[in-house]
């Protein structure tokens, strides 16, 4: 038996671990907390001027003059509802187009089998519901939905901001962003705190 045990502590090797090596969380950015819109506007437009990009605001409502303070110009929105609906309506007349010349032409009262006027209840329906499709899966997609987790998610205070309070995030991938001097620039937007948010 002690020979066992010597051999045991001779060829006895340090335990490897299988699992990953745990890595310290990485900063996502600052997030600040005001208490009203007007301070979430102000303090949105300062930052942007200051030369931010990658910044993302949070209201409990519809804000009036926050999307222009993050300067966001919506340029696609409107081009996927053009297209998509321009889309719809051709389908829809291809569609009766196709049936009623090629398919099945059917000679009624010696009207014309192209007879366009009887088109257009069906062309501009098609045309309006793909258009609202277009809009709906297209702002899904451009807004990174569904998203179930969040960075911001991982601050306990955001909890109200579906509620009462209104939120600033200046994420860490902006090329300005310096952790000090950023923290230092939301302080002086009157923030009511501000937050580290981690990934």
């Amino acid at each position: 038996m002690r020979a066992a045990a010597e051999h045991m502590a001779v060829t006895s090797e340090p335990i490897q671990s299988s699992e990953a090596e745990y890595e310290a969380p990485h900063l996502y950015g600052l997030l600040a907390e005001f208490d009203t819109p007007e301070q979430l506007v102000r303090a949105t437009r300062r930052a942007y001027n200051a030369g931010y990009r990658a910044l993302d605001a949070y209201a409990p409502f519809p804000v009036e003059g926050l999307s222009d303070a993050l300067g966001f110009r919506p340029k696609a929105v409107p081009l996927i509802g053009l297209f998509g609906g321009m889309f719809g309506a051709v389908l829809g007349y291809g569609m009766q187009f196709y049936v009623h010349t090629i398919s099945l032409p059917v000679d009624v009262g010696g009207r014309p089998l192209n007879s366009w006027p009887a088109f257009i209840p069906v062309t501009f329906e098609m045309g309006v519901l793909f258009s609202a499709l277009s809009l709906l899966f297209g702002l899904l997609i451009l807004n990174g939905h569904p998203e179930p987790y969040h960075p911001v998610f991982n601050v306990e205070a955001f909890e109200r901001a579906s509620r009462d309070r209104f939120f600033l995030c200046i994420e860490a991938r902006d090329a300005r962003f310096d952790a000090a001097a950023t923290r230092q620039l939301l302080r002086d937007l009157d923030a009511r705190e501000v937050s580290d948010v981690l990934e």
